[in-house]
């Protein structure tokens, strides 16, 4: 090569680093040592196109889109961990922010690093899930110190994770309703479905997390070991480390699931029968216990003829909902074909207990996975139609035992006016199954109620299907709460300013900030929640 071909191309070279620098806010003589480069020491790599920064930029919730400037995609979990450090090494004099993203099922952006990066949890590539049988797994000792375990990466979906555990007859306890999430996405939060009023959310079993926290170090901890970042991290939002491995707990996994739903117009006896049902009493009575709002729907019976067979079709059709507001209360009992009878029978006792409307009930048979994944069949039906890429202002809430009928008549009876954007869930759970020492906020009552409302809006409508009309219910539905101190606290929380973040901890807020002082004191990680600003001075 002559001389200035050299020069033209050492020019080009320079220049193409330099605006990479300038995006980075990185001086050039870092990025080239050894310690650190583009293209991470694990065998990670960075990407900086048009379409990749875009992608990085969406979320579920389809409302809130802050590009960031480069996409992390790591093969181990030395790229991530060189990547947060090389941040903190940079120190507060850097805007660079960094944001974990799973399967991108956030509603508010919390997910997106505007200006920083992101890092792309699902393509962290470690050796396969490991499975340990435990002592015994056909055991029902409440001991977790023998119970039968997985070995997951942070970015692995549980849908992934319930395909692989079944091969060995075996099953996380706690869900999600949706599968297609990361465990990395639902442990930062809590993780909530019908079994948690049995098994408490997902948060509530884990046994062991791997963290990359705010200043690049790779912990190991758990219960007992580093306790303190454990405990911070489930439920966490995210703030204080990167979780790039969990282990789960399992037990024995049932072949199929007996689905069952009937209806309610009296929402006290609703209540009461739910309630009766996650009572220590009665807690093996049914493996799964949601319910769920019904207001002005129609042909709703006749919706559900396409899975479920009515008990008495002849009642079910004389049934007839004259403008009612309706609850459903839906059952799950889990079994193995062999134990077919004795099921039955347990069914048909406990459900002889509760006081629904008689000719509403429903019934079907389903595989175990299944039931499990039944949301991803409507996530299929509606991406067909292209329903699925819509804005969702959903709302999260939970709700005190001793103030739900107080919620339900104002929220169910003048604020929703009708259920056909979406569902409405609502169910009790049980405190005592959370531990207190995560970072989730919960009310202060050992019964209360996960209430979501989770509409799907037309974009482009002014109607009562639009995002205006549905993002005004919530802000009625929240002031309403906080108005009358019904002491209701947000899931998948949201918050613009620190002082409403604070209100939302309540006495967990000085755990909660000293906690980001020891494990991200600059405030590099989830800038998306809104809770902390880069480099805020936490002494």
């Amino acid at each position: 090569m002559n001389i200035i071909a050299f020069l033209r191309s050492f020019t080009i070279l320079f220049l193409s680093c330099v605006t990479i620098i300038t995006r980075f806010d990185w001086c050039f003589s870092s990025i080239t040592t050894s310690s650190f480069s583009l293209n991470a020491v694990g065998g990670g790599h960075f990407s900086f196109d048009e379409t990749s920064l875009r992608n990085a930029a969406k979320d579920f919730g389809n409302r809130f889109q802050y590009q960031p400037i480069a996409v992390m995609n790591p093969e181990s979990v030395s790229d991530i961990a060189n990547t947060i450090k090389h941040v903190w090494l940079m120190g507060p004099t850097s805007h660079l922010t960094v944001a974990a993203r799973g399967h991108a099922h956030s509603l508010q952006g919390q997910a997106q690093a505007p200006n920083g990066i992101v890092i792309n949890m699902e393509s962290l590539k470690l050796p396969g899930m490991h499975l340990h049988l435990g002592a015994d797994s056909d055991s029902d000792s409440d001991s977790d110190s023998d119970s039968p375990y997985v070995d997951v990466s942070g970015g692995e979906l549980w849908i992934n994770i319930l395909h692989e555990t079944l091969r060995f007859g075996l099953t996380p306890r706690s869900w999600t309703d949706y599968l297609h999430l990361t465990v990395g996405g639902t442990l930062s939060n809590a993780g909530v479905s019908g079994q948690a009023f049995r098994h408490g959310p997902q948060i509530s079993n884990v046994q062991q997390l791997e963290i990359v926290t705010g200043t690049g170090q790779v912990v190991n901890c758990s219960k007992d070991e580093n306790g303190e970042l454990f405990h911070s991290v489930l439920g966490g939002l995210g703030q204080f480390g990167i979780i790039t491995r969990a282990r789960i707990l399992l037990e024995p996994a049932p072949t199929m699931v007996k689905w069952i739903r009937v209806l309610y117009s009296d929402f006290t006896a609703f209540t009461r029968d739910q309630e009766k049902l996650i009572s220590s009493e009665n807690n093996n009575a049914f493996d799964y216990i949601e319910g769920f709002v019904i207001i002005n729907r129609t042909g709703l019976l006749n919706n559900w003829r396409s899975t479920f067979n009515p008990q008495d079709p002849i009642q079910a059709n004389q049934f007839k909902s004259d403008g009612r507001t309706l609850f459903c209360l839906e059952l799950a009992k889990y079994f193995n074909p062999q134990d077919i009878d004795f099921v039955n029978e347990e069914v048909e006792k406990h459900l002889s207990y509760l006081h629904y409307i008689e000719s509403t009930l429903f019934l079907t048979e389903v595989t175990y996975v299944e039931f499990l994944d039944r949301v991803h069949v409507s996530e299929l039906k509606l991406r067909s139609k292209g329903l699925w890429d819509v804005p969702h202002p959903w709302l999260n809430l939970f709700v005190p035992r001793s103030n739900i009928h107080k919620f339900a008549e104002v929220v169910f009876g003048n604020i929703l006016t009708e259920t056909s954007n979406g569902p409405v869930l609502i169910y009790p759970v049980n405190k005592s199954k959370w531990d207190n020492r995560s970072s989730v906020v919960t009310p202060d009552e050992e019964v209360f109620y996960l209430v979501g409302i989770l509409a799907s809006a037309v974009g482009d409508s002014s109607g009562n299907d639009g995002i205006e009309h549905i993002e005004g219910e919530n802000r009625r539905i929240l002031e309403y709460c906080e108005r009358n101190n019904l002491g209701v606290k947000q899931y998948l929380p949201h918050y613009n300013t620190q002082e409403e973040w604070k209100a939302h901890f309540g006495p967990k807020w000085e755990s909660f900030l000293q906690r980001k002082s020891v494990y991200d004191p600059l405030a590099i990680l989830a800038p998306g929640q809104r809770i902390f600003q880069k480099a805020i001075n936490f002494s």
